[in-house]
Protein backbone atom coordinates (compact mmCIF):
# COMPACT_ATOMS: atom_id res chain seq x y z
CA UNK A 1 0.00 0.00 0.00
CA UNK A 2 2.42 2.56 0.85
CA UNK A 3 4.33 1.87 -2.32
CA UNK A 4 1.17 2.57 -4.12
CA UNK A 5 1.15 5.79 -2.24
CA UNK A 6 4.12 6.77 -3.11
CA UNK A 7 3.65 5.72 -6.43
CA UNK A 8 0.15 8.05 -7.03
CA UNK A 9 2.10 11.31 -5.71
CA UNK A 10 4.78 10.89 -7.82
CA UNK A 11 2.71 10.94 -10.40
CA UNK A 12 0.34 13.37 -9.33
CA UNK A 13 3.65 16.22 -8.50
CA UNK A 14 4.81 14.75 -12.35
CA UNK A 15 1.65 15.40 -13.80
CA UNK A 16 1.53 19.21 -12.27
CA UNK A 17 4.71 20.00 -13.47
CA UNK A 18 6.43 17.62 -16.33
CA UNK A 19 9.71 19.19 -16.64
CA UNK A 20 10.38 18.15 -13.10
CA UNK A 21 11.01 14.45 -12.00
CA UNK A 22 8.87 13.15 -9.90
CA UNK A 23 12.11 12.02 -7.82
CA UNK A 24 12.89 15.02 -7.28
CA UNK A 25 9.29 15.98 -5.76
CA UNK A 26 8.99 13.01 -3.55
CA UNK A 27 12.42 11.77 -1.41
CA UNK A 28 12.56 7.73 -1.41
CA UNK A 29 12.71 8.14 2.67
CA UNK A 30 10.08 6.03 4.72
CA UNK A 31 6.55 6.80 4.45
CA UNK A 32 4.83 9.45 6.58
CA UNK A 33 1.75 10.38 5.71
CA UNK A 34 0.92 13.77 7.21
CA UNK A 35 4.54 14.84 6.36
CA UNK A 36 4.27 13.76 3.30
CA UNK A 37 1.31 15.35 2.31
CA UNK A 38 2.67 18.83 3.49
CA UNK A 39 5.95 18.07 1.97
CA UNK A 40 3.88 17.77 -1.11
CA UNK A 41 1.73 20.92 -0.82
CA UNK A 42 4.76 22.94 -0.59
CA UNK A 43 6.58 21.27 -3.33
CA UNK A 44 3.75 21.83 -5.85
CA UNK A 45 2.75 25.68 -4.74
CA UNK A 46 6.64 26.62 -5.13
CA UNK A 47 6.19 24.66 -8.88
CA UNK A 48 3.58 27.14 -9.07
CA UNK A 49 5.05 30.33 -7.90
CA UNK A 50 8.62 29.68 -9.67
CA UNK A 51 6.01 29.52 -12.85
CA UNK A 52 4.53 32.69 -12.18
CA UNK A 53 5.14 35.51 -14.61
CA UNK A 54 7.30 38.47 -13.92
CA UNK A 55 5.91 41.35 -12.59
CA UNK A 56 6.58 43.49 -15.28
CA UNK A 57 4.79 41.49 -17.97
CA UNK A 58 1.35 42.13 -16.11
CA UNK A 59 1.45 45.56 -16.40
CA UNK A 60 0.16 47.41 -19.05
CA UNK A 61 2.02 48.86 -22.01
CA UNK A 62 2.74 52.61 -22.28
CA UNK A 63 0.54 54.11 -24.65
CA UNK A 64 2.43 56.47 -26.53
CA UNK A 65 1.67 60.46 -26.16
CA UNK A 66 1.66 62.51 -29.55
CA UNK A 67 1.19 66.11 -28.95
CA UNK A 68 -0.65 67.88 -32.15
CA UNK A 69 -0.33 71.92 -32.40
CA UNK A 70 -3.30 73.27 -35.11
CA UNK A 71 -3.67 76.38 -36.21
CA UNK A 72 -7.49 76.60 -36.69
CA UNK A 73 -9.58 77.25 -33.58
CA UNK A 74 -11.42 73.60 -33.41
CA UNK A 75 -11.29 69.62 -34.76
CA UNK A 76 -14.61 70.79 -36.90
CA UNK A 77 -12.33 73.74 -38.48
CA UNK A 78 -9.38 71.26 -39.14
CA UNK A 79 -11.66 68.35 -39.76
CA UNK A 80 -10.13 67.84 -43.50
CA UNK A 81 -6.70 67.12 -42.39
CA UNK A 82 -7.28 65.85 -39.33
CA UNK A 83 -9.18 63.22 -40.66
CA UNK A 84 -6.06 62.33 -43.38
CA UNK A 85 -3.64 62.43 -40.49
CA UNK A 86 -5.52 59.91 -38.48
CA UNK A 87 -6.50 58.08 -41.34
CA UNK A 88 -2.74 57.40 -41.79
CA UNK A 89 -1.95 56.52 -38.23
CA UNK A 90 -4.68 54.19 -38.63
CA UNK A 91 -3.06 52.92 -41.83
CA UNK A 92 -0.49 51.96 -39.04
CA UNK A 93 -2.06 50.42 -36.45
CA UNK A 94 -2.72 53.41 -34.28
CA UNK A 95 -5.79 53.88 -32.40
CA UNK A 96 -6.58 57.43 -30.67
CA UNK A 97 -7.19 55.96 -26.95
CA UNK A 98 -6.17 52.86 -27.31
CA UNK A 99 -2.43 52.37 -28.80
CA UNK A 100 -1.75 55.85 -29.21
CA UNK A 101 -3.25 58.96 -26.92
CA UNK A 102 -3.09 62.15 -28.87
CA UNK A 103 -3.28 65.51 -27.77
CA UNK A 104 -4.53 68.17 -29.21
CA UNK A 105 -4.21 72.06 -29.20
CA UNK A 106 -6.29 74.48 -31.50
CA UNK A 107 -4.88 78.76 -31.49
CA UNK A 108 -7.54 79.93 -33.60
CA UNK A 109 -4.70 81.55 -35.61
CA UNK A 110 -4.45 83.92 -32.53
CA UNK A 111 0.10 84.28 -32.27
CA UNK A 112 0.22 84.49 -28.93
CA UNK A 113 -2.18 81.18 -28.42
CA UNK A 114 0.69 79.37 -30.92
CA UNK A 115 3.47 80.17 -28.20
CA UNK A 116 1.18 79.13 -24.57
CA UNK A 117 -1.03 76.00 -26.44
CA UNK A 118 3.22 75.21 -28.09
CA UNK A 119 4.26 75.14 -24.15
CA UNK A 120 1.50 73.24 -22.71
CA UNK A 121 2.43 70.46 -24.86
CA UNK A 122 5.88 70.40 -24.43
CA UNK A 123 4.87 70.57 -20.59
CA UNK A 124 3.31 67.24 -21.11
CA UNK A 125 6.50 65.70 -22.24
CA UNK A 126 4.97 64.09 -25.14
CA UNK A 127 7.36 61.45 -27.37
CA UNK A 128 6.58 63.24 -30.50
CA UNK A 129 4.94 66.75 -30.99
CA UNK A 130 3.74 67.66 -34.54
CA UNK A 131 3.70 71.32 -35.50
CA UNK A 132 0.92 72.47 -38.53
CA UNK A 133 1.90 75.59 -40.10
CA UNK A 134 5.17 77.92 -39.73
CA UNK A 135 3.87 79.41 -36.92
CA UNK A 136 2.90 76.37 -34.93
CA UNK A 137 6.53 74.95 -35.91
CA UNK A 138 8.21 78.04 -34.55
CA UNK A 139 6.57 78.28 -31.73
CA UNK A 140 7.16 74.24 -30.72
CA UNK A 141 10.90 75.06 -31.30
CA UNK A 142 11.02 77.62 -29.16
CA UNK A 143 8.82 75.23 -26.32
CA UNK A 144 11.71 72.61 -26.75
CA UNK A 145 15.25 71.32 -27.73
CA UNK A 146 14.49 67.54 -26.78
CA UNK A 147 11.21 66.37 -27.77
CA UNK A 148 11.08 65.47 -31.52
CA UNK A 149 8.88 67.64 -33.40
CA UNK A 150 7.73 66.94 -37.16
CA UNK A 151 6.15 70.34 -38.84
CA UNK A 152 3.75 69.86 -41.82
CA UNK A 153 2.91 72.73 -44.20
CA UNK A 154 5.68 74.68 -43.67
CA UNK A 155 6.79 76.32 -47.13
CA UNK A 156 10.13 77.06 -46.39
CA UNK A 157 11.85 75.22 -43.24
CA UNK A 158 15.04 75.76 -43.92
CA UNK A 159 14.10 80.25 -45.14
CA UNK A 160 12.50 80.06 -41.49
CA UNK A 161 15.60 78.44 -39.73
CA UNK A 162 13.62 75.57 -39.01
CA UNK A 163 15.72 72.75 -40.26
CA UNK A 164 19.98 73.44 -41.39
CA UNK A 165 19.21 71.81 -45.08
CA UNK A 166 16.36 69.68 -46.20
CA UNK A 167 18.73 66.43 -46.36
CA UNK A 168 20.35 67.22 -43.17
CA UNK A 169 18.27 68.84 -40.31
CA UNK A 170 20.47 68.45 -37.95
CA UNK A 171 18.48 68.74 -34.50
CA UNK A 172 14.92 67.53 -32.76
CA UNK A 173 12.82 68.63 -35.89
CA UNK A 174 11.85 67.50 -39.19
CA UNK A 175 8.45 67.19 -41.42
CA UNK A 176 7.15 67.80 -44.52
CA UNK A 177 7.21 71.04 -46.63
CA UNK A 178 4.82 72.11 -49.38
CA UNK A 179 7.31 74.00 -51.61
CA UNK A 180 5.23 76.39 -51.79
CA UNK A 181 6.76 79.45 -53.30
CA UNK A 182 8.75 77.17 -56.06
CA UNK A 183 4.95 76.63 -57.39
CA UNK A 184 3.83 80.51 -57.35
CA UNK A 185 5.14 80.69 -60.98
CA UNK A 186 3.44 77.06 -62.16
CA UNK A 187 0.35 78.94 -60.43
CA UNK A 188 0.67 81.97 -62.28
CA UNK A 189 1.48 80.23 -65.90
CA UNK A 190 -2.05 78.56 -65.57
CA UNK A 191 -3.38 81.73 -64.46
CA UNK A 192 -2.28 83.89 -67.49
CA UNK A 193 -3.18 81.35 -69.95
CA UNK A 194 -6.47 81.02 -68.66
CA UNK A 195 -6.83 84.48 -69.04
CA UNK A 196 -4.81 85.65 -71.78
CA UNK A 197 -5.99 89.37 -71.35
CA UNK A 198 -5.07 90.04 -67.88
CA UNK A 199 -2.08 92.30 -67.31
CA UNK A 200 -3.17 93.53 -63.21
CA UNK A 201 -4.02 90.77 -60.77
CA UNK A 202 -3.88 90.84 -56.78
CA UNK A 203 -2.19 88.56 -54.56
CA UNK A 204 -4.21 88.13 -51.06
CA UNK A 205 -1.45 88.16 -48.10
CA UNK A 206 -2.00 88.03 -44.54
CA UNK A 207 -0.57 91.12 -42.83
CA UNK A 208 0.38 89.37 -39.62
CA UNK A 209 3.19 87.66 -40.99
CA UNK A 210 5.46 90.08 -42.52
CA UNK A 211 8.60 87.84 -43.20
CA UNK A 212 6.28 85.42 -44.71
CA UNK A 213 4.28 87.79 -47.11
CA UNK A 214 7.30 88.89 -48.28
CA UNK A 215 8.22 85.92 -49.56
CA UNK A 216 5.05 85.23 -51.28
CA UNK A 217 5.33 88.78 -53.11
CA UNK A 218 8.66 88.19 -54.32
CA UNK A 219 7.96 84.72 -55.59
CA UNK A 220 4.60 86.25 -57.36
CA UNK A 221 6.63 89.31 -58.85
CA UNK A 222 9.59 87.16 -60.26
CA UNK A 223 7.32 84.83 -61.95
CA UNK A 224 5.00 88.03 -62.86
CA UNK A 225 7.41 89.56 -64.90
CA UNK A 226 8.46 87.22 -67.61
CA UNK A 227 4.04 86.61 -67.68
CA UNK A 228 3.70 90.13 -68.14
CA UNK A 229 1.46 90.52 -65.35
CA UNK A 230 1.73 93.18 -62.37
CA UNK A 231 0.84 91.95 -59.14
CA UNK A 232 -0.79 93.91 -56.41
CA UNK A 233 -0.34 92.75 -53.10
CA UNK A 234 -3.64 93.31 -50.98
CA UNK A 235 -3.09 92.44 -47.30
CA UNK A 236 -6.26 91.18 -44.64
CA UNK A 237 -5.23 91.35 -40.82
CA UNK A 238 -8.51 88.70 -39.93
CA UNK A 239 -11.19 87.17 -41.78
CA UNK A 240 -13.47 90.21 -41.15
CA UNK A 241 -11.63 92.20 -43.39
CA UNK A 242 -12.13 89.93 -46.36
CA UNK A 243 -14.72 91.86 -48.25
CA UNK A 244 -13.16 95.46 -47.82
CA UNK A 245 -9.99 93.84 -49.19
CA UNK A 246 -12.26 92.30 -52.38
CA UNK A 247 -13.74 95.62 -52.76
CA UNK A 248 -10.21 97.28 -53.01
CA UNK A 249 -9.50 94.75 -55.72
CA UNK A 250 -12.45 95.17 -57.53
CA UNK A 251 -12.17 99.62 -56.86
CA UNK A 252 -8.47 99.01 -58.60
CA UNK A 253 -9.59 97.31 -61.43
CA UNK A 254 -7.13 94.23 -60.97
CA UNK A 255 -8.56 91.33 -62.79
CA UNK A 256 -8.26 88.19 -60.79
CA UNK A 257 -6.77 87.03 -57.52
CA UNK A 258 -3.69 84.57 -56.58
CA UNK A 259 -4.27 83.37 -52.87
CA UNK A 260 -0.86 81.65 -51.45
CA UNK A 261 -0.20 78.88 -48.84
CA UNK A 262 -1.48 80.64 -46.27
CA UNK A 263 -3.19 79.44 -43.19
CA UNK A 264 -5.73 82.04 -42.50
CA UNK A 265 -7.19 81.83 -46.07
CA UNK A 266 -7.49 77.77 -46.06
CA UNK A 267 -9.51 78.48 -42.52
CA UNK A 268 -11.88 80.90 -44.19
CA UNK A 269 -11.64 79.48 -47.57
CA UNK A 270 -15.81 79.57 -47.93
CA UNK A 271 -15.49 83.32 -47.27
CA UNK A 272 -12.80 83.91 -49.75
CA UNK A 273 -14.24 81.78 -52.44
CA UNK A 274 -17.71 83.63 -51.92
CA UNK A 275 -15.92 86.99 -51.85
CA UNK A 276 -14.63 85.99 -55.25
CA UNK A 277 -17.59 84.80 -56.70
CA UNK A 278 -20.07 87.98 -55.76
CA UNK A 279 -17.78 90.43 -57.08
CA UNK A 280 -17.27 87.76 -60.37
CA UNK A 281 -13.42 87.40 -60.02
CA UNK A 282 -11.25 84.43 -61.53
CA UNK A 283 -9.48 82.94 -58.09
CA UNK A 284 -6.56 81.08 -58.03
CA UNK A 285 -5.38 78.67 -55.19
CA UNK A 286 -2.92 76.35 -54.07
CA UNK A 287 -5.21 73.26 -52.76
CA UNK A 288 -8.06 71.59 -53.60
CA UNK A 289 -10.00 72.70 -50.62
CA UNK A 290 -10.20 76.08 -51.87
CA UNK A 291 -10.94 74.79 -55.27
CA UNK A 292 -14.20 72.48 -53.54
CA UNK A 293 -15.06 75.61 -51.79
CA UNK A 294 -15.58 77.71 -54.52
CA UNK A 295 -12.56 78.47 -56.46
CA UNK A 296 -12.00 78.77 -60.12
CA UNK A 297 -8.61 77.15 -60.38
CA UNK A 298 -6.15 75.51 -58.07
CA UNK A 299 -2.20 73.62 -58.98
CA UNK A 300 -0.44 72.46 -55.91
CA UNK A 301 0.50 68.77 -54.14
CA UNK A 302 -2.38 66.94 -52.42
CA UNK A 303 -1.99 68.10 -48.75
CA UNK A 304 -4.41 65.49 -47.54
CA UNK A 305 -1.49 63.07 -48.54
CA UNK A 306 1.06 65.29 -46.99
CA UNK A 307 -0.90 64.53 -43.69
CA UNK A 308 -1.36 61.22 -44.25
CA UNK A 309 2.50 60.90 -44.77
CA UNK A 310 2.82 62.86 -41.41
CA UNK A 311 1.68 59.92 -39.80
CA UNK A 312 4.41 57.69 -41.46
CA UNK A 313 7.25 60.17 -39.04
CA UNK A 314 5.31 60.14 -36.10
CA UNK A 315 5.42 56.02 -36.81
CA UNK A 316 9.24 56.81 -37.49
CA UNK A 317 9.61 58.46 -34.29
CA UNK A 318 8.06 55.90 -32.03
CA UNK A 319 10.35 53.27 -33.59
CA UNK A 320 13.20 55.06 -32.44
CA UNK A 321 14.35 56.96 -35.63
CA UNK A 322 15.65 60.73 -34.64
CA UNK A 323 14.41 63.98 -36.77
CA UNK A 324 18.09 65.04 -37.13
CA UNK A 325 18.50 61.75 -39.46
CA UNK A 326 15.27 62.08 -41.18
CA UNK A 327 15.57 64.03 -44.35
CA UNK A 328 12.40 66.73 -45.13
CA UNK A 329 9.99 65.16 -47.02
CA UNK A 330 9.11 67.27 -50.37
CA UNK A 331 6.26 66.74 -52.53
CA UNK A 332 6.32 65.51 -55.63
CA UNK A 333 3.59 65.01 -57.33
CA UNK A 334 1.14 67.73 -57.95
CA UNK A 335 -2.53 68.38 -58.99
CA UNK A 336 -4.23 70.95 -61.52
CA UNK A 337 -7.65 71.04 -60.81
CA UNK A 338 -10.57 73.50 -62.35
CA UNK A 339 -14.03 74.45 -60.96
CA UNK A 340 -16.08 74.23 -63.95
CA UNK A 341 -18.98 75.11 -62.16
CA UNK A 342 -17.84 78.63 -60.71
CA UNK A 343 -16.66 79.67 -64.44
CA UNK A 344 -19.69 79.41 -65.43
CA UNK A 345 -21.37 81.19 -62.23
CA UNK A 346 -19.01 84.47 -62.44
CA UNK A 347 -19.57 84.17 -66.24
CA UNK A 348 -16.13 82.88 -67.28
CA UNK A 349 -15.66 79.85 -70.03
CA UNK A 350 -11.91 78.01 -70.04
CA UNK A 351 -10.39 76.95 -73.35
CA UNK A 352 -11.00 73.57 -74.11
CA UNK A 353 -7.17 72.82 -73.85
CA UNK A 354 -6.84 73.83 -70.56
CA UNK A 355 -9.40 71.54 -69.02
CA UNK A 356 -7.89 68.48 -70.94
CA UNK A 357 -4.64 69.62 -69.33
CA UNK A 358 -6.61 69.30 -66.06
CA UNK A 359 -5.90 66.65 -63.47
CA UNK A 360 -9.87 67.18 -62.82
CA UNK A 361 -12.66 69.12 -63.46
CA UNK A 362 -15.52 69.89 -61.00
CA UNK A 363 -18.81 70.38 -63.33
Amino acid sequence: MESQNRASLQTLAAASHPMVPANIMLSHRAWEPTMRRRDFVKAVGGIFVAWLPPAHAQHTKKIPRVGVLWHAGSAQEEAVYLGAFQQGLDGLGYVDGKTIRLEQRFPDEIPERFVSLANELAGLRPDVLVAVTQQAALAAKQATATIPIIFVDVPDPVGVKLVKSLSHPGSNITGLTHIAGELSGKRLALFKEAFPQMTRMALLVNANDQETTKRYIDEANAAATALGLNVQPVEVRSLADLNEAFDKIVAGRLEGVAVPAEPLFYQGRSLVSQAAIARRLPLMVHSRELLEAGALMSYGPDQRRIFRRAAGYVDLILRGEKPADLPVEQPTKFEFLINNKTAREIGFSISESLLLRADEVIE
